[in-house]
């Protein structure tokens, strides 16, 4: 199995847009609830198609919960969300529902709770059902499809820091017919797939599989939803953890920048443990110089595999997905190893993992789903000429990811589509909630741990000083606090740090 961190994707290509919106919110307009014992369906076979090594302890059901399209108009045109339910035969004792959301925002809870089957502590899924959703928008639940493949792989193999004003003049213009494209198709209702509008959806499957409180676990992304959820629903909460942690009261520019620290200091520490692991690492001792050669040379004379053109962009993607867990460290130096002596297939594996390419060269929904939430989330993203005069800027201070980091902005700098920002307010009358962070997290940087949990002022952060995106259940020092307040609600100590 992968490991999860995969799923959880903050997505370079539109910079992580996060901005701040108003201040807390309402419930109204909350859907009605469907009967809970009637909405479920045997799907022991589509958990199989997701991940045929999915565990056979487990019983999987399926459904689709209607939710108006539009929650300002609740009377309105429905869309259905998919969910899916795993339940452990050994279960005892229920306590009901685990939500999951993996991130992205594009990320499939769906397939994720398969996953998790596999990875999450028996001793918590004995006490809950692990319940999955795919987000509005996302896979299978009215998903937003409007990119071309043809338009993602030319974005993803294009210049990550184009320099000369014509590159990145091609880049805009692609930028822009790839938006045209979305508002094209979905005009008007591209406003409707932001992270408020899903927040209010998770209520409805709170009450969908008939669980008085909610209780949820997201991740990267995923924190950001459900840290809209409680300032919208504090008094539906019974647990909440967030792992990977956005900070929503950062600006768009302040987001980009803290992503592009943060992969700058994973880059690092991946560049020293080459130093200290020269016999699982070919690329020591000089890793950084070895991928700003293999870059270099992509610019000037890339490597083909089977008719694919191994450019900068594909390469640049190929480090990003590696720095997301530590166990692809050594996928990432065999790779640049391999690129020096003219073969790039594992390049392209690492590459494709990250952008969900096919090796038929299909793309699943995610980037369209990443752009069409976060910029819907973003109500001032920065301008064409900021971006190029950003680019510059984080060249100097950030020099692998900077320049990348700024011109990611491009999407919503450019997005047609309505706007709905998120609220940043305080989740009054809400539990505890605990907030999880890693020292060593590239996507979203320690340090909008404490952040979110200050903003929420129901926050308790629990640190990891470990590698890679996202925590639970890495470890049993984290897995030990976060099962203990799953089940028990026991807060963790104050402070608590456990180490990598």
């Amino acid at each position: 199995m992968r490991r999860i961190v995969l799923l959880v994707v903050a997505a370079l290509f539109s910079a992580a847009c996060f901005l701040p919106g108003g201040l807390g919110g309402s419930d109204e307009g909350a859907a009605p609830s469907p009967t809970k014992d009637g909405i479920w369906t045997p799907c022991t076979d589509e958990a199989r198609k997701i991940y045929p090594q999915a565990s056979r302890s487990f019983q999987y059901h399926c459904a689709k919960v209607d939710v108006p399209k539009d929650w300002a108009k609740p009377d309105g045109p429905k869309i259905q969300i998919s969910l899916i339910r795993a339940r452990i035969g050994s279960q005892a004792d229920r306590i009901g529902s685990l939500l999951v959301n993996p991130g992205g925002p594009g990320g499939s809870g769906v397939d994720t709770a398969v996953y998790l089957t596999s990875a999450l502590p028996v001793s918590v899924l004995r006490r809950f059902d692990l319940v999955g959703f795919d987000p509005r928008g996302v896979g299978r639940s009215a998903p937003v499809k409007c990119m071309s493949d043809e338009d993602l792989d030319a974005s993803f193999g294009s210049e990550p820091d184009p320099v000369e004003q014509a590159q990145f003049d091609q880049i805009v213009t692609l930028t822009k017919q790839m938006d045209a494209g979305c508002k094209a198709k979905y005009g008007d209702d591209l406003k409707l797939y932001g992270t408020v509008q899903a927040a209010k959806d998770i209520d409805a499957i709170r009450q969908a599989v008939g669980d008085d409180k909610l209780t949820y676990l997201g991740y990267s992304y995923g924190t950001l939803l459900g840290a809209t959820y409680a300032q919208l629903f504090p008094k539906n909460i019974r647990a909440m953890v967030l792992d990977g942690a956005v900070d929503p009261t950062m600006s768009s520019v302040e987001a980009s920048e803290s992503q592009a620290k943060g992969f700058e200091r994973a880059f690092g520490n991946f560049d020293a443990w080459c130093k200290d692991h020269t016999s699982r690492c070919p690329i020591a001792p000089d890793a950084r110089g070895a991928i700003t050669k293999a870059l270099d040379q992509a610019r000037a004379n890339p490597v083909t595999y089977e008719g694919r053109e191994a450019t900068s962009g594909w390469v640049f993607y190929a480090v990003i997905s590696a720095l997301y867990t530590q166990d692809r460290w050594t996928d990432l130096a065999d790779a640049i190893d391999s690129l020096h002596d003219g073969d790039a297939e594992a390049v392209f594996e690492l590459a494709d993992a990250y952008a969900e390419r096919t090796p038929g060269g299909s793309y699943s929904n995610l980037f369209d789903a990443n752009a069409a939430v976060n910029c819907t989330d973003d109500d001032s993203p920065p301008s064409v000429s900021q971006i190029r005069t950003l680019q510059s800027q984080w060249r100097e201070k950030y020099p692998l990811f900077g320049a990348p980091l700024a011109i990611g902005s491009l999407t919503c700098s450019v997005w047609s589509g309505g706007r709905d920002p998120v609220p940043t307010g305080k989740a009054n009358g809400a539990p505890p909630i605990v907030v999880v962070g890693t020292k060593g997290d590239p996507a979203t940087p320690y340090e909008q741990t404490p952040a979110l949990a200050n903003m929420l002022g129901v926050g308790h952060v629990l640190t990891w000083e470990g590698e890679g995106h996202t925590a639970y259940p890495e470890t049993s020092c984290i897995s030990s606090a976060v099962n203990a307040y799953l089940i028990d609600l026991t807060v963790p100590a104050e402070g608590k740090t456990c180490p990598a």
